[in-house]
């Protein structure tokens, strides 16, 4: 599972290269989370734009990114395809994660001021 990071201002942007996260990759994805945001800022904002597909392995695999944070952290999801988004909103995990349609979105928001 490749993912491409940045850091700008005081948050960590981790976007997702490939089209489906699920239970082919999903310890693969949780594996390469933590990589990327064991260090660096407090609020990181999951790029998904380019995901497609997503599966309770992949969902779980998000969960368990967020957890690995710890409380004093916040993840954030951005760009969910319509496909994507029905999953969240089923699950309702969409009450759980702040999630905002565009990146650009979620960084206009989550930059501190």
């Amino acid at each position: 599972m490749e993912l491409a990071s940045k850091t700008d201002q005081q948050l960590r942007i981790v976007s997702v290269q490939g089209a489906r996260i699920d239970a082919a990759v999903a310890i693969e994805f949780k594996d390469a989370m933590r990589v990327e945001t064991d260090d660096g800022p407090d609020v990181v904002v999951l790029d998904l734009s380019r995901v497609e597909f997503i599966d309770s392995s992949g969902l779980g695999a998000i969960v368990a990114a967020m957890k690995h944070m710890g409380a004093n952290r916040k993840m954030a999801l951005a760009g969910l395809t319509p496909t994507v988004e029905r999953v969240f909103t089923l699950t309702r995990m969409d009450s759980v994660f702040s999630v905002f349609p565009t990146l650009e979105g979620a960084l206009a928001e989550l930059r501190p001021q």
